[in-house]
């Protein structure tokens, strides 16, 4: 397992169903943990490389209803 992490900046505040629905990107084979930081509108999501790619990981938020913008790179 090759365990990785990538940060977003998200444009809109998560609602009660994009909520839901990030719920349910935690259940997907390979996400580890997706937490959001609603203050600097950061998603972070930590997943298995080896099961996942980084375009994917992005497109499940987007169909989680977070608008996704730029990647972060965070120290």
């Amino acid at each position: 397992m090759t365990t990785m992490e990538v940060s977003y900046r998200y444009a809109n505040p998560p609602n009660e169903a994009i909520m839901r629905a990030i719920d349910n990107v935690r259940e997907v084979y390979g996400i580890r943990k997706v937490s959001l930081n609603e203050k600097e509108k950061i998603a972070r999501v930590e997943y298995d490389a080896s099961r996942l790619k980084e375009p994917t990981v992005v497109n499940l938020l987007r169909k989680a209803g977070l608008a996704v913008g730029e990647k972060l790179i965070l120290a």
